[in-house]
């Protein structure tokens, strides 16, 4: 048995989405499971180290995980040769510092997004990478989910027959925190702190819609503070200065329209937290983070418009449900196997700091057609 122990500095995990799905969901579980197999008796073992400002909460999140190492030097990190890949959830704000840090320390790069808010720097990290020969990677956990699994099968079996177009809600109700506590955190109501939603979610929208359906080609964004008052950590009053709903519209390659409302002021009456509909001219799918229900032409209802009447169709009876034909492990678990793998074999792993940019960069798009009131083009990096 031969088995490649890689030293993994995770930066930042104490917050909610490191701690859930890059530690105990990915890392802690590929440790769990025996490591990444990546031949007849070969593995890829994670070795990780913890690494934040609040030593009680790394010490918390050791005995959850099983992880036996541990600090708050991130230099000191850096500095063992056994530790080959960093990665990095901090908040938005400190990550370019943490990257820059680690790749002139010879480390291979791995990190959430957003990289950055500006895309000119944004670049400039992707190429301080290439500069060093540096394999890098970005977080697009969203392309691994099963519902979105399930729509790029349909799309490969041309289900759809020509994609017209790609409706996205996304969002739910976050709590202003003084009665009921907020589920999120307090920075991201504060745009001097790199806060906002559409700093946040076009990110995801981009990776979404490039892999999935086809190139953003342009972008029409507005933007919106609904609750303008919001209650921190420790129970006091602050104005929110960032975004809290948005409502875009994307052009893509092909003709295809796809608009999405990303919003933390929405109460959800929908089938999941995110869902996906795709209308093309063969067929309409309605896709969850786990679920998919499709519609074929064949199936499809002949409504017509009646206000005087009850309407005599149910709408959910021309639908069916895909069935579970794979297997799916968690997104980020799969994306962290992937990297592993990259970094150790060689294996292609196009996902890199270059597509994060991309991300910042329909962001920045975002920012300024709000700021306009009108289309933005989306250039090629």
């Amino acid at each position: 048995m031969t088995e490649h122990k890689i030293g993994v500095i995770m930066n930042g995990v104490t917050g909610r989405m490191g701690t859930n799905q890059h530690l105990m969901r990915s890392i802690a579980e590929i440790i769990k499971q025996g490591g990444v197999r990546i031949g007849p008796g070969e593995t890829i073992m994670p070795d990780p180290v913890l690494i934040g400002r609040d030593e009680n909460k790394l010490k918390k999140l050791c005995r959850m995980s099983g992880v036996k190492k541990m600090g708050t030097d991130l230099d000191q990190a850096l500095a063992d040769p056994g530790n080959v890949i960093y990665f990095d959830a901090q908040i938005t704000g400190r990550r370019a510092e943490g990257i820059r840090k680690a790749v002139k320390a010879g480390k291979h790069i791995y990190c959430e997004k957003p990289i950055e808010t500006d895309t000119k720097r944004a670049m400039e990290l992707y190429r301080l990478c290439k500069e060093h020969n540096i394999k890098n990677g970005v977080v697009q956990d969203k392309l691994w989910l099963p519902g979105i699994l399930k729509l790029k099968r349909l799309i490969q079996q041309g289900f759809f027959g020509k994609i017209l177009s790609v409706r996205g809600e996304f969002g739910y109700w976050v709590f202003e925190g003084d009665s009921i506590p907020a589920q999120r955190p307090s920075w991201n109501y504060r745009k001097e702190q790199d806060g906002g939603i559409i700093v946040d979610m076009l990110c995801h929208w981009r990776y979404l819609l490039d892999n999935v359906f086809g190139k953003v080609k342009a972008v029409s964004c507005l933007g919106a503070t609904h609750i303008p008052e919001r209650f921190d950590e420790e129970g006091k009053s602050y104005k929110a200065t960032a975004d809290d709903a948005a409502y875009a519209t994307f052009e893509l390659e092909g003709g295809i329209i796809a608009q999405f409302n990303s919003s933390w002021t929405v109460r959800v009456r929908r089938d999941d937290l995110l869902t996906l509909q795709v209308d093309g001219t063969e067929g309409s799918a309605v896709a969850g983070l786990r679920e998919c229900y499709i519609q074929h032409y064949g199936n499809t209802p002949k409504p017509v418009w009646n206000p005087d009447i009850p309407q005599p169709i149910n709408f959910f009876e021309g639908w069916a449900k895909v069935p579970e034909q794979e297997n799916y492990d968690n997104a980020f678990k799969v994306q962290w196997e992937l990297f592993l793998k990259h970094v150790v074999k060689g294996d292609p792993f196009p996902w890199d700091m270059r597509e994060g940019v991309k991300g910042v960069q329909l962001a920045e798009k975002g920012l300024e057609s709000w700021s306009k009131k009108c289309w933005v083009d989306i250039p090629e990096l």
